[in-house]
């Protein structure tokens, strides 16, 4: 009620302020001249467009006009700008300026919340497109000082909260006025984060790619209640569908891969996102391109290291030096490869540091036109208000800078910022200059008085005799006041007020002493004992040489170890190697493969190629890469745990293509992998099958056309077993049973309901497991007990599809007769067991028991230290089961490869296939065996040469830094102590870090 009365009042007031005559009962009413001529001044009226000695005219708030010969109207006030520069001011896109955002929900049962905790909205707590940022606002001085010294002039805020956050406000940061006249426009923008709501303790979504899956079915569900389907009122759709036409600004930041992701799901509903960057886009930049979106970039450059000390400077990791040393390089990468972006205070710690760090960009090579653009026409144009802000056109707001010269030089500095026609005073324009010695006379007393500094900012000192006393001095607008200390009693004060003569030679004024008696005071300027020189005095400091800084080379990834340049598919041939054929050649010996356009292109002896590289491989061993048929490198979250059915997600969407383990699984022979949902809950995500194709995009590395998989899940993690308080169903086995079954009955009939023909609500969840019933899409199912193996089985039988992929499987020994009935594959550790009590009963032997029942049986990792050394796990299959080196090979490379479906592609060495080799420099099954050269589709993506050039360039690199991090804090810089990065490593269990 309190907000709906204050909207009808603010919009009550917009119209009495549309009026231009009313009625007064208060006396005579005057009428305030508010046109103002600015003259003889630099004008940019736009960034490009620029007039010298010209005439800015404001009436009324708005810029009448602007040129060189305008005409000025009687009566008008008149201000010489002889020497100054206008700017227009500028515009801040993305900011929270007075809208408090809530504090988070306490949780005190700790118990989770699974359910809305609203009615009549979306069923998901953190969709709020209702939320109006008008009813929370209130104008804050202080923020608003703040950002008119930095040289803003209107900033577009919202209430920062919630996955879908509801339309922002557009504002003048005009403190003469009333919310009424500075608030332009009550609907200025959609906002968008993949920050969780704080009124709302909600679980779901957990995890990055949960956010994502539910942005997606928000769409769809809004699309189905445009369309009048929807049977019940939902007050969010509402407002997310009359919302849809407005500018949608979406907050990316803390990395490129955000604003990668999110800028799918907007082209997947034919919406044009605007993304808060990371700043480190430079890192990803055609990706970013590539995305023609307009990106708001923050300028929070992070201080340097201190490193002096060895020991903690060894902790730091390489990327993170780069990127003190990349980051003020950003704006200019954009801006080089023609990114539309705009600049943001948002998460500087102080805006005061704003102008210096623009100042910062521009030393790296930021233009100063594209910084103008940036500020100014650029954030008008994204917000629809060209025709109002950004720029000194006829017709726009009077909203504009007068500065002492250059906007970004150093040097410069800003006298007023001009808002709505409303002066706002950053630092005196004209500061009187009251430099010299005075003799200070008071009541028969006379001290010195010493002024010295910077007009403007000047200080003063007084002296008895050669005894400094201690007092305050203030000279501001011709006024000085001074405080002194009694002499004998320093808690009494005589204090001083007075003005500056027209020949700036005296003071004079009124003193009154420490008891109140008043008379008066003159301070007379001595006569200067130094003869002035006839010759212009040489300015001793020279303009030192502005020199672009170093910025060290980005790398593909920008982490150690990655490439100058991304590595090139090439032609190779490998000579007298012992090739693993892993097909029913078996192993040859002295044998030539060729490698053509990514493809295994011939097999044999006394090849030849032209062109080719050649590759002496005598006394080496070749074979197909190793695929990890299960594991949880290169992901930012594993599980999405906050429902116990997450099909609607995709681990697709949280690839992490820096993730070191792939360079070390590269080193370890590995070249693709199945990137697997956890076991959070019965039925996970949707899996990401990919190639380890080091320094590539998250998109590249995914196999193109791949067989889709899901990930279920049994046993202990999904009935939460080692959960407090756990409240989500299932708690037990029988429960884990009872969702499979809900689940699919569920998706059979909305299946039938989709092929009817019927009109239907597209359900990302219900579709997924539709495509199981339809068997288009394979079940990899997490399991341990035998028991929970045979349910998942008859619950598959009982729908009428298959278990593809049965992974740990530790007791698929006591079942192994069944499971070759189903039809159902294993992949297994090679000698996990006891480290729970879900494995009490797990042998060593289970692999070679299973594969000699006839089931297609892997050897997988789910682990990262593991998948570097698959090789050796394939080898204690050997040992416990008596397996052949070529079968026991065939685990970590055929075998998983059939699992995926990806066998006619991966997997072996036969001609047509795809380039996945790996040169051993001995047996592979060997402890003592390296991966010497690992390559994917023709292009090698790790070598061991290689590899030992990149450690000489990495150290070498560090010192550069650290030496450029010492310099900096010697010569006087900011720095800030070494962080480590604690890394988590996935694993099944892994709990997604929750984004807020």
């Amino acid at each position: 009620m309190k907000k709906t009365l204050l909207l009808f009042l603010f919009l009550s007031t917009l119209v009495v302020q549309a009026q231009e005559y009313f009625p007064t009962n208060l006396g005579v009413k005057t009428t305030k001249n508010t046109t103002v001529a600015f003259t003889n001044a630099k004008i940019y009226v736009t960034p490009t467009q620029i007039i010298k000695n010209g005439t800015l005219l404001v009436k009324d708030g708005k810029v009448v006009s602007v040129g060189k010969n305008v005409k000025i109207p009687h009566g008008a006030k008149t201000v010489d700008l002889s020497g100054k520069t206008i700017y227009p001011s500028f515009i801040e896109v993305y900011s929270n300026f007075g809208v408090k955002t809530p504090k988070a929900a306490q949780n005190t049962s700790r118990v989770r919340q699974y359910e809305a905790n609203r009615k009549g909205y979306y069923w998901n707590d953190h969709i709020r497109p209702e939320t109006n940022a008008l009813l929370n606002f209130s104008y804050d001085e202080k923020k608003a000082k703040d950002l008119l010294k930095a040289g803003f002039g209107v900033v577009n805020t919202h209430l920062e909260d919630g996955i879908i956050r509801g339309s922002g406000l557009l504002v003048a940061l005009n403190s003469n006025s009333t919310d009424a006249y500075r608030i332009i426009d009550t609907k200025s923008a959609q906002y968008l984060s993949f920050k969780k709501s704080n009124m709302s303790r909600q679980a779901y979504p957990s995890s990055f790619m949960g956010k994502t899956a539910l942005l997606r079915q928000v769409y769809m569900d809004a699309k189905w209640y445009e369309s009048g389907n929807a049977k019940n009122k939902d007050l969010s759709l509402e407002a997310l569908i009359a919302n849809k036409n407005l500018v949608q600004i979406f907050d990316a930041s803390g990395d490129n891969f955000r604003a990668i992701r999110a800028d799918k799901v907007g082209d997947e509903n034919g919406i044009q996102y605007s993304f808060v960057g990371s700043g480190h886009e430079y890192e990803n930049i055609q990706e970013i391109k590539n995305m023609h979106a307009t990106m708001i970039i923050p300028v929070d450059f992070r201080k340097a290291y201190d490193v002096s000390n060895p020991f903690l400077a060894n902790q730091l990791e390489l990327n993170d030096m780069r990127r003190w040393n990349q980051e003020p390089s950003n704006l200019a990468v954009l801006a080089k490869n023609n990114v539309n972006f705009t600049i943001t205070t948002n998460s500087l710690k102080s805006v005061a540091s704003f102008q210096k760090n623009i100042q910062k960009a521009i030393q790296y090579g930021l233009d100063e036109t594209k910084a103008l653009e940036a500020l100014t026409t650029i954030p008008a144009k994204l917000l629809g208000k060209s025709s109002e802000i950004g720029t000194l056109q006829s017709g726009r707001y009077a909203n504009f800078l007068i500065a002492s010269g250059p906007l970004f030089d150093p040097a410069t500095k800003i006298y007023e910022n001009w808002v709505q026609g409303d002066k706002h005073v950053i630092s005196e324009m004209n500061p009187i200059d009251a430099s010299g010695e005075y003799t200070l006379s008071y009541t028969n007393k006379n001290l010195n008085l010493s002024i010295s500094g910077t007009p403007g900012s000047q200080k003063g000192a007084l002296k008895n005799g050669a005894t400094k006393l201690k007092s305050k001095f203030s000279f501001k607008d011709n006024w000085v006041s001074i405080t002194m200390n009694n002499q004998k009693d320093a808690s009494k004060f005589i204090r001083f007020i007075g003005t500056l003569d027209a020949n700036k030679n005296a003071f004079s004024g009124t003193v009154v002493d420490e008891y109140g008696n008043e008379s008066s005071w003159t301070a007379i300027k001595k006569k200067s004992s130094k003869k002035k020189s006839s010759k212009k005095k040489s300015s001793k400091k020279k303009k030192s040489k502005t020199t672009t800084p170093v910025v060290v080379p980005i790398t593909y990834p920008n982490v150690g170890y990655g490439f100058a340049s991304k590595p090139k598919q090439e032609t190779i041939l490998f000579k007298n190697a012992t090739v693993w054929t892993g097909e029913k050649e078996g192993i040859l010996k002295n044998t030539d493969v060729l490698l053509k356009e990514g493809k295994i292109a011939q097999i044999g002896q006394n090849l030849r190629a032209r062109g080719a590289k050649v590759i002496d491989a005598t006394g080496k061993h070749l074979t197909a890469g190793i695929i990890d048929e299960h594991t949880h490198i290169a992901l930012f979250d594993v599980n999405e745990g906050g429902q116990n059915s997450s099909a609607e997600v995709t681990e697709e969407d949280d690839i992490n293509p820096n993730d070191m383990n792939i360079y070390r699984n590269l080193a370890g022979g590995v070249t693709s992998g199945q990137l697997l949902h956890g076991s959070a809950n019965p039925i996970g995500g949707r899996s990401a099958i990919v190639k380890l194709k080091w320094g590539e995009t998250a998109d590249n590395m995914v196999y193109k056309n791949a067989p889709k998989f899901i990930k279920f899940a049994l046993g202990e993690n999904v009935k939460q077993s080692r959960y407090q308080n756990g409240v989500r169903f299932p708690q037990t086995r029988m429960g884990v049973e009872q969702v499979f079954t809900d689940y699919f009955q569920r998706a059979k009939e909305y299946d039938a309901l989709k092929k009817s023909g019927k009109p239907y609500r597209k359900d990302l969840e219900m579709d997924v497991l539709a495509q199981i019933l339809n068997k288009e899409r394979f079940v990899t199912s997490h399991s341990y007990v035998q028991s929970e193996i045979n349910m998942l089985m008859k619950v598959a039988d009982k729908f009428n599809f298959n278990i593809n992929t049965f992974t740990h499987i530790l007791e698929g020994y006591k079942v192994a007769d069944k499971m070759k009935a189903h039809g159902v594959g294993a992949s297994t550790f090679s000698d996990w067991w006891a480290y729970k009590f879900e494995v009490n009963d797990a042998i060593p032997y289970n692999a070679a028991i299973m594969h000699d029942v006839g089931i297609t049986v892997a050897i997988n990792s789910d682990d990262r230290e593991m998948s570097r050394r698959l090789n050796q796990e394939a080898a204690k299959t050997v040992k416990y089961g008596g397996m052949t080196e070529l079968e026991a090979w065939k685990m970590v490379t055929i075998n998983p490869a059939k699992l995926l479906h990806l066998d006619n592609r991966v997997g072996s060495i036969k001609v047509g296939k795809d380039a996945d080799i790996v040169l051993w420099t001995d047996n592979p099954l060997s402890i003592y065996a390296k991966a010497q050269t690992t390559i994917i589709d023709g292009t090698v993506y790790f070598d061991l040469e290689q590899d030992l050039a990149k450690r000489v360039a990495v150290k070498k690199e560090r010192s550069l830094l650290m030496n450029m991090m010492l310099n900096e804090k010697n010569n006087g810089g900011k720095v800030q102590a070494p962080k480590k990065n604690v890394k988590r490593e996935n694993t099944c269990e892994t709990e997604a870090f929750e984004i807020n």
